[in-house]
């Protein structure tokens, strides 16, 4: 199987979410899901959007700290 590229471009992210926060890389990896279609891995659409509102809600949480510091 093969991956398509957003799904490599997603693993890339989850790296530098790991690293800015500080997390185990592989935590982000094992939450990842994936759907098979001819011999290639999508990212899981239910989980794509809610890995976006995830992270949208992280910048707003450290948007607000910087704001009251």
């Amino acid at each position: 199987m093969k991956l398509d590229d957003e799904v490599i471009a997603h693993i890339a992210k989850i790296l530098q979410i790991a690293i800015l926060s500080g997390t185990d890389v592989t935590d982000g990896l094992r939450m990842m899901r994936l759907t098979e279609e001819d011999g290639i891995l999508f990212l899981n659409e239910e989980y794509d959007a809610n890995f976006d509102e995830n992270v949208d809600r992280m910048l707003s949480h450290a948007s607000e700290y910087t704001q009251d510091q």
